[in-house]
């Protein structure tokens, strides 16, 4: 897995597709963010600073408050690869958060997205 090229992306300009890919499956743009806030320990206040200040994907995790302790329940393939077994970990945090936006879009519950 070599796309470092994602690590440079916006954050804001793949946000936007993660709440089209969520609505176009029923879903809304707050499962989106309750998401993020789980899984960064953003809050809605300094996701919406990280989104303004378009901070690289790098950065967005560099500063997420606290990633979340059970990320390790997230398990599965995501691009064709398994996300517990991705080893950059950056890389890894990204492919998190694609997964469970994967499932949120897929109409899981989100007692389980959330791994409650």
């Amino acid at each position: 897995m070599k796309n470092t090229r994602i690590f440079g992306m916006s954050f804001a300009s793949v946000y936007p597709l993660y709440i089209q890919k969520a609505e176009k499956k029923g879903r809304t743009k707050e499962e989106v963010d309750e998401i993020i806030f789980w899984l960064t320990g953003y809050d809605e206040a300094t996701l919406q600073q990280q989104l303004e200040n378009k901070v690289d994907f790098e950065t967005f995790f560099a500063q997420a408050p606290k990633l979340n302790p059970n990320v390790s329940l997230i398990t599965g393939v995501i691009c064709g690869y398994r996300v517990e077994e991705i080893e950059d970990k950056l890389m890894q945090k990204i492919r998190y958060l694609d997964k469970l936006i994967d499932e949120l879009a897929k109409g899981k519950a989100m007692e389980k997205i959330l791994r409650k």
